[in-house]
Order: structure tokens, then C-alpha cells, then sequence
């Protein structure tokens, strides 16, 4: 499968219930993703790779964010 189409599935893919373990194996799809097209990006100088790139990388973000919890105001 082209790695684009998988970077499509995996933006399209439904991240509520998800376990623990889930969000890890999610985050750790996204991080291959990221470098996969990245390595695609440096040969083509693409837009295109680019705009997915930043997509996948938020969604990624929002991920790690449920792993880590919401920081603390610190009062």
C-alpha cells in the first residue's frame, strides 16, 4: 500500500475509546507516517507531502496530549 493512502486511513480512522496501549501503537503510526513521507518530501520538495504532513502531526499531538494528561496551572 502507498504510503499516502495509509497516512489517509490513518487521518480518517476514529480516535475516541481508544485504550492506553491504543494511543501508543497510534502515536507510534503517526511518528512512521511523519518519516516515511518526510523522506519522500526531501527527494520532491512536494506541497502536497507537506500539508500531510502537518494533518498528521496534529493529530498525532492531540494523541499524546490524552497520554499525558492536561499540564496543571500549578496553584
Amino acid at each position: 500500500m502507498d504510503i499516502l493512502e495509509e497516512a489517509t486511513i490513518f487521518e480518517k480512522a476514529k480516535m475516541s475509546h481508544m485504550s492506553t496501549s491504543d494511543r501508543v501503537v497510534a502515536s507510534r503510526e503517526a511518528k512512521r507516517l511523519i518519516l516515511a513521507i518526510n523522506e519522500q518530501y526531501k527527494e520532491t520538495k512536494d506541497e502536497d507531502l507537506m500539508e500531510v504532513m502537518k494533518r498528521l502531526t496534529i493529530k498525532k499531538k492531540k494523541i499524546e496530549i490524552r497520554l499525558k494528561g492536561k499540564p496543571d496551572s500549578g496553584i
